[in-house]
């Protein structure tokens, strides 16, 4: 027997997040398993991509495998800050400082 909830969930577009490869990055302030989890920021002009957000305690990017939404939980490994997705007010993502 299926659930109805779950039906609907899977398949409404809205829920399924969209999925990246990720390439190494040559980061090298982690170790080499981890390193295609970030890269380091270019700046203002840096455009982001919707895996994407800046740490906001040591500016380097954070790259997930899966689209970030609002309320997501990250870690940023070269500054060990635990932080969590917000959309600000003129839509993009922004990581807050979870402890």
């Amino acid at each position: 027997m299926t659930d109805p909830l779950e039906a609907a969930v899977l398949d409404d577009p809205e829920q399924a997040r969209q999925r990246y490869i990720l390439d190494d990055t040559e980061f090298d302030e982690v170790p080499k398993r981890f390193r295609k989890f970030y890269r380091k920021w270019s700046g203002a002009s840096d455009r982001l991509a919707p895996n994407e957000v800046v740490c906001p305690v040591c500016k380097v990017v954070i790259r997930s495998s899966r689209e970030l939404r609002p309320g997501d939980r990250v870690y940023c490994m070269p500054c060990m800050s635990r932080l969590i997705i917000i959309r600000t007010a003129d839509g993009t993502l922004e990581a807050t400082v979870a402890y």
